[in-house]
């Protein structure tokens, strides 16, 4: 029974770092915000969407495992110099934006504690580069492994704040849809950060790197499910909790001060250092994950030199562009009077509106079988992936004309 085991827990890594990395600051914000402003009410949301996260998860992991490539490698095998470029400036300009919400998510942590972000902010952008640049990929990836800990305190927020859990049933399983704005608006930053583009980067990435084949992708498939379960779980008890305790109250999440209040029947006075504590380990884990990441897919598409295990003399481009991105998010994060919370959820909407780019490359690569050979998808697969592009699409598109229907008010 061990050595049955035993293969399946070495395999977990890739996707449960990258599922974790997905509550991050800004899904911290945006789950949050999502309990205080409608309760239980978008509870069916995030059982759809994490079992959208699995299906594009495993898509990614498996098109690593078959081709032995990244996502920007086949990108820019596969389709157009133009289609190229529109998906890869696509993926850059969200990724870019989630970095400066990592540090965000620092800032806002650090001022709970009463410390400067203009103190906080750097020596975090410092640890993470040194984290990366200095240590092997396997070395790395047990410290982000062992920050995700710190989402366990949301699961026993949740049952400590006395949720009415019919409710909380009926709400998932008989849900109402709310034709508004606000609604819809959040309802594209939990898709937005919950299938956050980098999140498919990264996985594919990571199993190319770890040399996973096709033979052995089955332990990388139980990686990924666990990963996809385990952060939707959290994702779901955050807004549990936030919908018991701020709903009832009218309590907006405008500050992670406010956000900090859903855990005061469970920690007191400690409410805001526990959540500080959740926050800064999100933050640090994806502020690792997502320069990474980012730096991945444009290596891959320039064909550079990749690898955090490589030196800067073997890949100076991989690690300078690396450091230049960590540099970046940590700049625009000091920039006085930023709204922080309102930053948050807003850079998960434009990953929502973005994400359909994404969705649809996706599924041009998974199904070319001059690429994938019979690995492509099944019929029932492939129904469900583009019935997730599709809705994912349908949204982003409903959400822009009813902003601009609003403009023109």
């Amino acid at each position: 029974m061990r050595k049955r085991l035993w293969p399946y827990l070495l395999a977990l890594g890739p996707g449960l770092l990258a599922a974790s990395a997905g509550n991050d600051a800004g899904g911290i914000a945006t789950y949050a915000s999502a309990g205080a402003s409608y309760g239980y009410g978008l509870l069916w949301a995030m059982v759809v969407v994490t079992i959208c996260v699995g299906v594009v998860q495993e898509m990614s992991a498996r098109m690593g495992a078959v081709t032995g490539k990244g996502f920007s490698d086949l990108v820019r095998e596969t389709f157009s110099l133009r289609q190229t470029a529109l998906i890869l400036l696509t993926l850059l300009i969200a990724n870019i934006g989630i970095i400066v919400s990592e540090f965000i998510g620092v800032a806002a942590a650090a001022e709970l504690f009463g410390v400067s972000r203009y103190v906080a902010v750097p020596l975090a952008a410092v640890f993470v580069w040194l984290l990366v640049t200095r240590g092997s990929y396997g070395w790395v990836e047990k410290i982000f492994l062992f920050l995700t800990l710190a989402f366990l305190a949301y699961i026993g927020a949740a049952f400590l704040a006395r949720p009415d859990w019919g409710r909380v049933l009926h709400e998932t399983f008989a849900p109402r849809l709310h034709l508004e704005y606000g609604y819809l608006n959040l309802l594209i930053a939990l898709i937005g950060t919950t299938i956050s583009p980098y999140m498919q980067l990264y996985i594919q990435s990571s199993v190319v790197e770890k040399g996973v084949t096709p033979e052995d992708y089955r332990y990388t498939r139980f990686d990924v499910v666990v990963g996809t379960v385990s952060a939707g779980v959290v994702a779901v008890f955050i807004i549990i909790a936030t919908a018991a305790t701020l709903y009832p109250r009218h309590i907006v999440v405008d500050t992670a001060a406010n956000a900090a209040r859903a855990l005061e029947p469970v920690a007191g006075h400690y409410a805001e250092a526990l959540f500080a504590i959740g926050l800064l380990g999100a933050s640090l884990l994806a502020a690792g994950v997502l320069p990474l990441a980012t730096t991945y897919m444009l290596s891959e598409a320039l064909g550079f030199e990749r690898g955090v295990s490589r030196s800067w003399s073997e890949a100076p481009i991989f690690m300078g562009t690396f450091t230049g991105l960590i540099v970046l998010g940590a700049g625009i994060a000091l920039i006085p009077g930023l709204p922080l919370i309102q930053v948050l959820v807003g850079v998960y909407v434009l990953n929502g509106l973005l994400l359909p780019v994404e969705l649809f490359a996706i599924l041009r690569l998974i199904n070319d079988r001059e690429l994938m050979g019979e690995h492509v998808n099944g019929r029932t697969y492939n129904f469900i992936a583009w019935g997730i592009a599709v809705v994912v699409s349908v949204l982003s598109l409903a959400l822009i004309v009813m902003t601009v229907a609003g403009w023109l008010r």
